[in-house]
């Protein structure tokens, strides 16, 4: 694995930071522009970076070529963005004033990705940080370098063409390394907003680091995301949406399904249905166009995959599938616990999914809201009062909540991040924008007097 040295880094942040002056003075529309081009370069550049994606991710190439569509689509909504970075007009309680709300480019942007998502994850950031008039230094996962060097070389083609001399390839700067050179990005105050993806450990690493700063953070880290599959549920529709969100990407989504919440009454129906689909899998290389399940990342993910399940075992969980395969392909899980137990309660990066048994729809939010995660969350029901309650305060405490689709394959056009220990933030959609940005809260006096807020009097 290739790192940088300090030194390379202070001047990549330089760099950055000098390119990031000169950006925030071009009109958002225009900045718009420059992304609706790279859009069509990554159209151009889709089954290319696909199979990077396949190679480094190794993901099979329906979710690759959909991860590179996802950047795509992020620079459609950033074009479009470009036109609406509204701030407000607010009634004044004084004569002669008005109050009205600004947002400025915020400066440079830090983004940390995973290998699971090495190209989607950063266009979340870097469409919304560039059109918000910053600039981007991306540390990808040493895992995924073949995929980080292509998109920079789409980006800097697109620069090329399309403000050639200007040195705007410098928006996006990529630092190589690992722990030590994340741990610069968290402590540098040159970084004005830090946006990590990973683990909740290494978000809990990082987290302090910038605190201590006072810097501004956004983390997207681990989920333990659940569905709760009523009595009045269609199962069929169930069914299709489990298979896939417990072991869509070989179970290595941070929206993967980990936990099913069953209703006594339908639950042996539910798993006799699991059965013969997770048996109808097709296994094996990413590269095979017959292929829906294809290998952990690598032999560590395979050997936590496989000590979770000596665990299940040993308390006496029935297991169904598991198994190792050849390298690092496995056999996706389907695990009957008895209770939340602490190894429920943890995530493991891997096709396991545990079934749960309750009685009450209180019983199953209870049960659902019980992990310290809290990112996507769903519930298979047909009965508007159960859909109702599960999407209200009451109900799921997660960041994303869905009713009769399963916990994966968010769309970009909303805010994509979860609660608690998922780290709280917001990327992608909605108004996910204004963290690229800082608020100014703006008073103009048109008049000749000086009233005070509040009616306050201070002298004649």
């Amino acid at each position: 694995m290739n790192s940088i040295t300090k030194s390379d880094y202070d001047q990549i942040l330089d760099k950055a930071a000098a390119i990031q002056c000169k950006w925030r003075e071009i009109p958002a529309p225009r900045r718009g522009e420059l992304l609706r081009v790279f859009g069509n370069q990554l159209r151009e550049s889709q089954e290319s970076i696909a199979h990077c994606i396949m190679s480094d991710a190794k993901k099979i190439q329906a979710e690759a070529l959909g991860e590179v569509q996802e950047a795509i689509d992020m620079c459609d909504f950033a074009v479009g963005l470009s036109r609406q970075l509204y701030g407000l007009t607010i009634a004044s309680e004084r004569p002669e004033h008005k109050l009205q709300e600004a947002y400025h480019p915020l400066g440079v942007i830090g983004v940390i990705t995973a290998f699971n998502f090495p190209c989607a994850v950063w266009s979340w950031n870097h469409c919304l940080a560039i059109v918000c008039g910053n600039s981007v230094v991306w540390k990808a996962s040493p895992k995924a370098l073949h995929v980080t060097a292509a998109c920079k070389q789409a980006w800097d083609q697109t620069v090329q063409n399309c403000m050639p001399g200007e040195g705007f390839e410098d928006l996006l700067q990529l630092v190589e390394g690992h722990k030590e050179q994340a741990e610069w990005m968290a402590d540098d105050a040159r970084i004005s907003l830090l946006s990590a993806t990973g683990s909740t450990g290494m978000g809990k690493a990082l987290a302090p680091r910038v605190a201590t700063r006072l810097g501004k953070a956004l983390f997207e880290l681990g989920g333990n995301n659940g569905m709760v599959v009523s009595q009045h549920g269609n199962l069929d529709l169930a069914v299709r949406a489990i298979v896939f969100g417990a072991v869509g990407t070989a179970g290595q989504r941070c929206t993967t399904l980990r936990r099913l919440i069953v209703h006594e009454s339908v639950y042996n129906e539910l798993l006799s249905k699991l059965k013969p689909a997770y048996a109808s899998l097709a296994f094996g290389d990413q590269f095979n166009a017959e292929t829906l399940v294809g290998p952990l990342i690598d032999e560590v993910a395979v050997e936590r995959m496989q000590n979770a399940l000596s665990s299940a075992r040993a308390k006496e969980y029935i297991v169904h599938g598991g198994e190792h395969l050849r390298d690092c392909l496995v056999r996706p899980a389907i695990v009957e616990a008895t209770e939340q137990c602490e190894l429920v309660r943890t995530e493991t990066f891997a096709p396991i999914l545990y079934m749960l048994k309750y009685s009450e729809l209180t019983e199953a939010i209870q049960l659902h809201n019980g992990v310290p995660q809290g990112l996507s969350s769903c519930i298979f029901t047909d009965n508007l009062q159960e859909a109702e309650t599960f999407i209200s305060a009451v109900g799921s405490d997660c960041g994303i909540v869905n009713v009769n689709i399963g916990p994966s394959g968010a769309e970009i056009g909303g805010a994509f991040g979860g609660e608690k220990e998922t780290g709280g933030g917001r990327e992608s959609g909605s108004d996910a924008w204004k963290q690229y940005m800082r608020r100014s809260t703006i008073t103009i006096n048109y008049g000749k007097s000086l009233p005070l807020a509040q009616g306050i009097k201070f002298g004649d």
